[in-house]
């Protein structure tokens, strides 16, 4: 069965501004992820019931960001 997918793209960065580079992003669930570039900016694919996606960076809590209907997080 095939799913339909979206892409999800963004950005993550520190409370200033900051883009945090090397952060892992995956599909809640799932073993699916990527990383953010130099920029803090990330694209992934994901199924389009994925609930969630789970960022994570060295020293930092992971968060986990809902998609709803958004195709663009800024985190």
């Amino acid at each position: 069965m095939v799913h339909a997918q979206r892409t999800i793209t963004g950005v993550v960065s520190e409370a200033d501004g900051t883009p945090m580079i090397g952060a892992s992003i995956m599909v809640k669930g799932t073993t699916t992820g990527t990383v953010t570039d130099l920029d803090g900016s990330f694209e992934i694919s994901v199924d389009a019931d994925a609930e969630a996606l789970i960022i994570s960076y060295n020293g930092f809590t992971p968060r986990e960001v809902e998609l709803g209907a958004s195709t663009v997080l800024n985190v």
